[in-house]
């Protein structure tokens, strides 16, 4: 093969969010670090999985912090760029953030890809920095094996804005403001499977960035967001239940998938990651006895660039969805509900 020649999903052995550590993986090497605190003025570290690090520098003022990155999950050069920026920046707005800089994060195979292909990624993530009103402010660059792109994004927040994956309470209702499926859309781009059509699809709903999570933030009836991301519906919805000590309820029947999400999945274009995704944490996860094995790893699904979870007042849940759709969001929809009980997920039909 000539340089020019390689798909970008080629060189890489798994694409977007679905790159990430398993979540028993990632709970285990994180169990051996050494605790973040004492540190009084860090708010959120590394205890509950939340979406980003959390440092209080005044009565007024937070800092934000995280980093994302990942290999190709489609070909298109720009595209990738678009899809990696807008998932970093998501970070900081899961947190009711405002980013104010982005740094990016490069590996590239340089033998085997066209600088102007790389130069293009650049570009597609600075394109997504400027909608979001950042700067690509440096960065850091390496020679890899396989192709990997990302950002380490600051943002700011007041101390009472801050929402953390742990402020789920009884009662609640919960709200999924994009589709599910991209993972499924990403096995089907693999095999050169996907639909007519489908393409713009997943790249309008991975590159829309999630800045309603700062608007959302400044809600008192919105108790805890979090974004939905590798671990799929089910693993992010299981931390927001871990951390606030509640059980969720999820009503698959409501639950917004891209367009053609569950034919492709019962067609079997399903990730690796869905099923390292439900061997972590299935023993968790309480499902319909009659529930198809297809539709199970559905829900287990690495989303790349996926929508925010968000834990609201149940009288509060209409309004919200209605607002979040008038924002740009029209898969907006209200998925289910909090408990009290024990930290799972309980799937209706």
């Amino acid at each position: 093969m000539t340089e020019n020649s390689f798909r970008l999903t080629e060189l890489a052995h798994g694409g977007g969010c679905g790159c990430k550590l398993a979540p028993s993986v990632l709970q285990n090497l994180l169990a051996s670090q050494p605790a973040a605190q004492p540190f009084a003025q860090l708010l959120v570290g590394t205890e509950m999985a939340d979406d980003a690090a959390v440092w209080q520098v005044d009565e007024n003022t937070c800092i934000i912090a995280t980093t994302d990155f990942f290999m190709p999950v489609v070909d298109d050069p720009y595209d990738f760029g678009r899809i990696a920026a807008t998932n970093a920046i998501s970070d900081v707005y899961a947190m009711g953030g405002k980013p104010i800089l982005a740094l990016a994060i490069l590996g590239m195979p340089i033998s085997k890809l066209a600088p102007e292909k790389i130069a293009k990624v650049l570009e597609g993530g600075a394109a997504i920095c400027a909608e979001a009103g950042i700067p690509v402010a440096g960065g850091h660059s390496i020679d890899s094996v396989e192709p990997i792109y990302g950002l380490a994004v600051i943002g700011l927040c007041s101390p009472e804005h801050v929402r953390r994956n742990s402020g789920a309470e009884a009662g609640d209702a919960i709200i999924l403001t994009k589709g599910i499926g991209i993972g499924i859309y990403s096995a089907a781009i693999k095999k050169n499977a996907l639909p007519a059509g489908c393409y713009d699809e997943m790249i309008a709903s991975t590159t829309l960035l999630n800045r309603i999570g700062t608007e959302l933030a400044r809600d008192a009836d919105v108790h805890a967001i979090t974004d939905v991301t590798g671990f799929g519906i089910l693993g992010h919805g299981l931390e927001m239940a871990r951390a606030s000590g509640v059980s969720l309820t999820i009503n698959v029947k409501d639950i917004p998938f891209l367009s053609v999400a569950e034919s492709l999945a019962q067609e079997g274009f399903i990730t690796g990651a869905s099923n390292r995704n439900w061997a972590s944490y299935g023993e968790d996860v309480i499902l319909p006895e009659t529930m198809a094995d297809w539709r199970r790893l559905l829900l287990a699904d690495p989303q790349t660039s996926g929508g925010l979870l968000v834990s609201c007042a149940p009288e509060k849940a209409d309004s919200l969805v209605r607002a979040i759709r008038a924002a740009g969001y029209p898969l907006a929809s209200a998925i289910g509900n909090v408990k009290e009980g024990p930290a799972r997920i309980v799937v209706r039909d």
